[in-house]
């Protein structure tokens, strides 16, 4: 996973699936379709160009597959599904749900790419579960969907079928608490999560990692992502004087956030995970509040790298614009289960 930033890159995808219908006309040609399935990329969306900086990694393998003859003489197509609805406001457990419902109920589906968050994964795993239907998510950091001691809620079937390229907020909550005791020097914090599945477990693992680092934990509050106004929380926060406040937050609640405690609590240190860590926390929440934000991110952080200079311009070639960690690690998801059909289709 990445260390704490002090900006937000772009984060975003969902399930793909491909399909392999039968052979067709007399050219006998065999074509395959991928669905997509990505969530916060809609218009609706407080995510919505992070989540397509994460869908195109994908959607580059995909092309490249294609480009250099498919896969055993089959096409790869996109079927692009989201889960981000006008209601919600960004990822809905109940449209992911449905999604999946989708994807097990198609004899021709053997794979899927996402989702983006984990509440939407949470939604999805005992159903693709049941169906036996495996999935690669490229930025979905929720641990217990993937913890055998939840085998029982979130893999009915038995076997896994639930897969990631990054790792997860078991890791990404404590880092940042130990960035706050070793680095900033922290002594008190006050804990805030959007009450989401991913938002709660991230700030589940950060506080329970500062309580064991001596950090004192002032309080814990929620803030709603449909609501718009934290200042009475925020207010709240101000009168008992802590050192910093932690968010566990998708992007939707975290640009409000980011406004407003820029004009109450100005200079306390403030931090986060990924879902603050996207492009729309700092077009939303504007210069100078997002300044100073400190953020962490379950992918590597190679886009400096000189080794992937040549895939950076790739990407940014294709889709005019640049790409983001998670968009690598959607890349290698849709890679994987490339590999994977590839290993079916040779063994016939």
């Amino acid at each position: 996973m990445g260390g704490p930033h002090n900006a937000y890159a772009p984060f975003s995808t969902h399930p793909a699936r491909f399909i392999r219908p039968g052979r067709r006309h007399a050219r006998r040609t065999r074509r395959g379709q991928i669905r997509y399935h990505r969530h916060q990329s809609s218009a609706h969306s407080a995510g919505a160009e992070d989540a397509t900086t994460i869908l195109r990694g994908a959607l580059l393998a995909i092309e490249e597959t294609n480009a250099a003859g498919g896969i055993g003489g089959y096409e790869i197509r996109t079927l692009i599904l989201d889960d981000g609805t006008a209601t919600a406001g960004q990822y809905d457990p109940a449209q992911a749900a449905i999604n999946a419902r989708k994807m097990v109920v198609e004899p021709a589906v053997v794979g899927a790419i996402g989702p983006m968050a984990s509440g939407g994964g949470k939604a999805m795993a005992p159903l693709l579960s049941q169906g036996n239907l495996a999935i690669v998510s490229p930025s979905s950091t929720n641990p217990d969907i993937t913890d055998p001691k939840f085998a029982a809620q979130y893999r009915p079937g038995g076997k896994a079928i639930y897969f990631r390229t990054v790792t997860t907020d078991a890791y990404q909550g404590p880092n940042m608490a130990n960035f706050m005791a070793d680095t900033l020097k922290v002594k008190s914090v006050f804990v805030l999560d959007d009450t989401g599945a991913y938002g709660v477990g991230l700030a589940d693992a950060f506080q329970a990692q500062a309580a064991k680092r001596g950090i004192n934990v002032m309080g814990r509050d929620r803030v709603d992502p449909l609501q718009s106004d934290y200042r009475p929380i925020l207010t709240k926060i101000k009168s008992l004087g802590p050192d910093a406040i932690y968010c566990g937050s998708s992007a939707l609640a975290g640009v409000k956030l980011v406004k407003q405690s820029y004009d109450i609590i100005p200079d306390v240190i403030k931090a986060g995970g990924d879902g603050l860590h996207q492009a729309s926390i700092l077009s939303g929440g504007g210069f100078p509040a997002a300044q100073g934000w400190y953020s962490t991110i379950a992918a590597p952080h190679m886009l400096d790298d000189a080794k992937l200079s040549a895939w950076v311009k790739k990407y940014q070639t294709r889709w005019g614009s640049p790409p983001s960690d998670y968009a690598i690690t959607s890349y290698d998801a849709a890679l994987v289960v490339l590999a994977a059909i590839a290993t079916v289709a040779k063994s016939g």
